[in-house]
């Protein structure tokens, strides 16, 4: 079993508090990060990437501090950035051969590992093509092949399915499902339904805190008796409604318009009906849509 433990870090950058005292344990499986830009995530993921340091807390692998580990923490670790670059005039064999060979990889023992890895993400029909003429969704199979050449068993995946078409972002949901049982795969992402479908438990941050940690069940649990359907007949209705609640959705045929609100109390309207809550009402409810830039 693995455990990962981020104890108390904080990371300040000038007079901004980017990430503020966060502590969560992770252990084996996939856990999504879940946020606004500018919540801190992509900071967070750096830091358990040791690519910057916490100004305070520690980050801990099996009790080892990994900023101590050196590149024996690296040996274990996978990461896929949100922007994934590539040499275009090579073939899909020939990148990963380039990248075992950086991360100290050699001989047949890499050779059956491209072998292996381009048949688990489906490329291996394709493995002798240049890269660039790759679809997007290919080479982001590329990717997730090159951060599994070392077996790592701490995966970190920055946007890893921006792009993709929902067929590409099944398979890939599928891929990151299937290799989780014995990694820890931190998966940062807005598209909520990746996280529904493959992720064990959500970690939330907002303006640099924690702000929940939990499994869907438990996530949703906070948002009972909080989703409400409000009937309307004009449309004049609407922009009352929205300045009053904040709207997930809003859906109109001959008759009604339907609008779907998130509010702590009960809405005072005269059609109104309780509904059972989504996983986007979550995030309409916990973060704002106008943010800044992430850092």
């Amino acid at each position: 079993m693995n455990k990962l433990e981020v104890k108390n870090i904080s990371k300040i950058y000038g007079k901004k508090v980017v990430n503020d005292k966060i502590t969560v344990t992770l252990e084996n499986g996939v856990y999504g990060l879940l946020g606004p830009n500018g919540a801190g995530k992509s900071t967070l993921m750096k830091q358990i990437t040791t690519l910057i340091k916490p100004e305070s807390g520690q980050i801990f692998y099996n009790g080892k501090d990994i900023f101590n580990m050196d590149d024996d923490y690296r040996n274990i670790l996978g990461y896929l950035p949100q922007e994934f670059g590539v040499y275009k005039n090579f073939t899909a064999r020939q990148f990963l051969q380039y990248i075992g060979a950086l991360k100290g990889l050699k001989g047949r023992n890499l050779n059956c590992r491209i072998d292996e890895l381009l048949e688990l993400v489906g490329l291996y029909d394709v493995r002798n093509k240049v890269i660039g003429k790759f679809s997007g969704g290919m080479k982001r199979r590329v990717g997730i092949a090159q951060v599994l050449l070392n077996n790592p068993k701490i995966i970190v995946l920055d946007e890893p399915t921006a792009g993709l078409d929902p067929q590409e972002r099944a398979r890939f949901r599928n891929l990151i499902a299937k290799i989780s049982r014995d990694k820890i795969i931190i998966l940062s992402t807005h598209i909520i339904s990746d996280i529904e479908s493959v992720a064990k438990e959500t970690i939330m941050i907002k303006n640099g805190k924690l702000l929940m940690k939990g499994t869907h069940k438990e996530i949703l649990n906070h948002m009972q008796d909080k989703v409400y359907n409000i009937q309307v007949e004009d449309e004049c209705d609407i922009d009352e409604i929205q300045s009053k609640y904040k709207v997930i959705s809003i859906q109109s045929d001959v008759n009604s318009i339907v609008i779907r609100v998130v509010s702590e109390n009960t809405p005072t309207e005269a059609n109104v009906q309780l509904v059972q809550a989504k996983f986007e009402d979550v995030y309409m409810l916990y973060f704002d849509l106008e943010d800044a830039k992430e850092i």
